[in-house]
């Protein structure tokens, strides 16, 4: 019996998944390939979503996809493991061993085998070698991170709250993941003070700071002075022009000599690749450490091995690293990849900008259509802008879950607000 085409897909994020799935559901289904995803985590979860674990206002337990089951569900494999090396002459990539927090080893260093390989391994904030930053800092890069920080934001309010003392946190990076935790975590106090008997919740002094002369650069100057101006209204100090020189257990030093104090220090300034992709051979990079790729996603050197997502860059014409990018990637791919095993050639993708949005938590939002044009705002609070940024959540559960189980997550969703706490107190 021939051996099916294999195709192994590294990193189970927005495109990860969704590529899964896709062919999965065509090639997989059919018997003409064999799809394998591959994670280090067992379960998936929308990462424009992390800032509201990380504050807590979002139970991830529902919003988590377990990829065991959506495997079984969609005919592709899946495998736990975090990828360590590529031999690329004999089509291999090595997985390093899974390791409990015990130290207990579960499973060894493996070799998967593959045909065309996929690489969907995201990004993580660049800390631009900054002293003292990756040994004090606190990021939120995937979902191990977020729970990490919460578990330890819950720790600081509750002795915050015991001593009757307040809680400095800073937040390095006016983008839109730093701007928007601003927000979720002071939405996340005001949540939890409905808990407290009414005792009075200690205060939270959040600091934002921006390297750059206003936060939300990618958004219109308009949307960085509107989305500031309502930060501070709600408490939040936001610092622009302020270069970070260093961090330690006390806080941040800036380049003007100015410290900020800092219980908990984020960072979440900057994009670069896993540093994994430096140790894939003689392969070309981008200085963030992306995979250089042509606009086929395919690499330079290898027509087999695509790149899709955060960790790639298309030298030709590149792509800002965003989850609508990554799930436009994985839908090319998806559509063309059967044609492409079969021996024809993998058209150049095209980048669609739908435009962008972002919502701080319930006090606003804004969102730009492809032309600049901005919605949100104003005396409503945002809340077209705020209802697009939940819908293209809903957008990516039907995708991944289907109409029928998409339904039944709303449902459960709605449901659980008059069950659970609206803030993770435990």
């Amino acid at each position: 019996m021939a051996q099916k085409f294999r195709v192994v897909i590294v990193g189970g994020g927005v495109a990860g998944l969704a590529l899964a799935t896709r062919l999965g559901n065509s090639i997989g289904r059919s018997g003409r390939a064999e799809i394998t995803l591959v994670d280090k985590s067992f379960a998936h979860v929308w990462k424009p979503m992390l800032h509201c674990f990380a504050a807590g206002t979002a139970a991830n337990e529902n919003d988590r996809i377990s990829f065991l089951s959506q495997a079984s569900r969609h005919h592709f494999d899946f495998w736990p493991g975090e990828i360590s090396g590529m031999d690329r002459k004999a089509k291999t990539i090595t997985l390093a061993p899974v390791v409990e927090p015990t130290g207990e080893v579960i499973l060894d260093e493996r070799k998967l085998e593959y045909d065309a390989l996929v690489l969907s391994i995201g990004s993580r904030a660049n800390d631009f070698g900054t002293p003292g930053v990756a040994e004090n800092c606190l990021f939120i890069d995937n979902l191990v991170d977020a729970n990490g920080f919460n578990d330890r934001f819950r720790a600081e309010l509750l002795k915050a709250f015991g001593n009757n003392e307040q809680l400095d946190i800073a937040i390095v990076g006016g983008g839109a993941t730093g701007t928007q935790l601003a927000a979720e975590l002071h939405k996340a106090l005001g949540l939890a003070s409905l808990y407290t008997f009414g005792k009075k919740p200690p205060k939270l002094n959040i600091t934002l700071l921006e390297a750059g002369p206003r936060i939300l650069p990618a958004f219109p100057e308009a949307v960085s002075t509107a989305a500031q101006k309502e930060l501070e209204a709600i408490g939040v100090k936001v610092q622009t022009s302020a270069m970070v020189s260093g961090a330690d257990d006390k806080g941040f030093m800036l380049k003007d000599g100015t410290r900020i104090p800092a219980t908990l220090r984020v960072w979440a300034a900057g994009v670069k690749a896993p540093d994994v992709t430096r140790k894939f051979g003689e392969l070309k990079l981008s200085r963030s450490g992306q995979l250089e790729v042509r606009p086929t996603l395919q690499l330079v050197e290898d027509d087999n091995i695509f790149a899709m997502g955060d960790c790639a860059f298309i030298a030709e014409k590149p792509v800002a690293p965003t989850a609508q990018a990554a799930r436009q990637q994985a839908h090319h791919l998806a559509r063309y990849m059967p044609a492409w095993i079969n021996g024809r050639p993998m058209p150049a993708f095209a980048f669609h900008n739908k435009g962008a949005v972002v919502a701080l938590g319930d006090y606003n939002g804004w969102g730009t259509f492809p032309g600049g044009k901005v919605f949100g705002g104003g005396w409503l609070r945002g809340i077209s802008a705020r209802m697009v940024h939940l819908m293209l959540y809903r957008q990516h559960q039907f995708e991944i879950y289907g109409t029928f189980r998409g339904l039944m997550s709303c449902l459960v969703d709605w449901l659980d607000v008059f069950v659970r706490p609206s803030v993770r107190l435990d």
